[in-house]
């Protein structure tokens, strides 16, 4: 693989159309437009199969259901507004069993309007059906995408790939975008047992009594658990081919064997928490970070990790109105058993700035040894 220096968003397109999907479809909006916009040259180019220019994210999701449906391999990408929009059809796609892979560029929701980045959309969507992947860099949202694309087709579940707007998406640095062989050695052909076809009619995402509904429901919950084996796996196989490695493919540990505290969190933002780690380690400290890769199917399997800390911190760019935080609540829930402090800082929103100052200062806080609940600002 050659190094480019190259935008977050044509590092991605141009890794989409190496997995070679039958069909796009994209309705672009900030901050992932300009994924959506190179995907369109790509395909002027002769360089993608197909494109779709759809008059709205609902019809970009219900296009690529009628595309995975009849047996292709298929994605888009959204952001905020534009995959709440999605709702309605991302909810059936997973309830269809069809293995869509979306590129979320993370974006604040409505209202007061806001394009900036922080984690609501996608958080609002995790009981939705899909698998959600949070990256740090734009190198691992590169070496992501094969990965989505192989968890997706072999559990048949959709899986979103989540990137911080702007902060990523628009970002230009070097980053190595694997070539389209390498990827055809990782990645087979999709080929459904169970597809739409006029020589074999059957029907896809009918009724379902009150006898039966729960039973389908049953088994997609089965089978998100069992993908976690599959997450771990194909993680594993990239980085045999890439010599890259981001944790198990679930979760990534920085620093934790001997860390007294250990502060949790997902996307870009942990670059910078990762620079508070060291310097903090300079002056004695012992901290570290555990990044949350996979938010669904949520890792509760990290109490491993926790529960010889004394103090455990949730980051997160996300709120749940009358409730504790997302992420909080399921780190508290991974560890319930062992009665363990776990604070809840909340932070980020709608593009706010976290800086490494503020990764400190939320160390030291724990170090207080009280729970605290708080706004980082």
């Amino acid at each position: 693989m050659a190094v480019e220096t190259i935008e977050g968003s044509f590092a991605i397109a141009k890794t989409v159309s190496r997995c070679e999907p039958g069909v796009v479809a994209c309705y672009p909006i900030t901050p992932s437009t300009h994924i959506a916009e190179d995907l369109d040259k790509l395909y002027a180019d002769g360089e993608l199969k197909s494109y779709v220019a759809v008059e709205s994210e609902f019809a970009a999701m219900s296009v690529l259901v009628g595309g995975s449906a009849a047996g292709a391999r298929t994605f888009t990408t959204t952001s905020g507004q534009g995959l709440a929009l999605m709702h309605e059809v991302v909810m059936a796609a997973a309830g269809m069993r069809l293995p869509i892979v979306a590129c979320v560029a993370n974006r604040a929701l409505s209202a007061p309007l806001n394009i900036w980045n922080d984690h609501q959309d996608s958080i609002s969507e995790r009981d939705s059906g899909w698998i959600q992947l949070f990256c740090e860099s734009n190198q691992e949202a590169v070496d992501t995408i094969p990965q989505a694309f192989k968890i997706a087709e072999s559990a048949m579940i959709p899986v979103m790939v989540c990137v911080d707007g702007f902060y990523l998406t628009h970002a230009v640095e070097q980053i190595e975008v694997p070539e389209k062989e390498m990827i055809a050695q990782y990645l087979p052909k999709f080929n459904p047992k169970i597809k739409l076809d006029a020589a074999a009619p059957l029907s896809l995402g009918v009724y379902a009594a009150p006898e039966h509904y729960q039973d389908f429901r049953e088994d997609l919950s089965k089978d998100f658990e069992a993908s976690n084996a599959a997450i771990e796996r194909y993680a594993e196989e990239w980085s045999g081919i890439t010599r890259r490695s981001y944790g198990n493919g679930r979760w990534e540990e920085y620093k934790t064997d001997d860390a007294e505290r250990v502060l949790i969190a997902m996307g870009s933002v942990c670059g910078n928490i990762k620079v508070a780690v060291d310097e903090l380690r300079k002056n004695g400290e012992k901290v570290g970070l555990l990044r949350i890769k996979s938010y669904r199917p949520f890792p509760y399997d990290i109490v491993r990790i926790l529960r010889n800390k004394q103090e455990i911190g949730v980051f997160e760019k996300d709120l749940s109105f009358g409730a504790k935080a997302p992420l909080f609540s399921e780190v508290a829930l991974s560890v319930r058993d062992w009665r363990m402090r776990v604070s809840s800082f909340i932070g980020g929103l709608g593009g706010k700035d976290v800086t490494v100052e503020h990764a400190k200062y939320m160390f030291t806080k724990m170090k207080e040894g009280a729970e605290v609940t708080e706004f980082i600002k």
